[in-house]
């Protein structure tokens, strides 16, 4: 039994379309945690949420970067 299993080509063309909303839904994600912050008495809580949000922004840094790479990308 032969298969023949290729790879999908490398298709780039909405990568940055793509990343920008992750960018966007990321950031509305980080606005509806520090809301939540108001209804919660739990300290614990709080200091997860906190922290995810941190972890939140590390990724939208990245998403950034990302983006800068894909516009050098389709300038060469």
């Amino acid at each position: 039994m032969t298969y023949n299993n290729k790879p999908n080509p490398d298709d780039r063309s909405d990568n940055v379309e793509k990343l920008q909303s992750m960018i966007t839904n990321t950031i509305q994600n980080m606005e509806a945690a520090e809301e939540s912050l108001a209804f919660t008495d739990s300290e614990e809580q709080r200091q997860q949420i906190k922290a995810k949000n941190q972890r939140r922004r590390e990724s939208i840094e990245s998403f950034r970067a990302e983006i800068k790479d894909e516009a050098h990308r389709t300038e060469e």
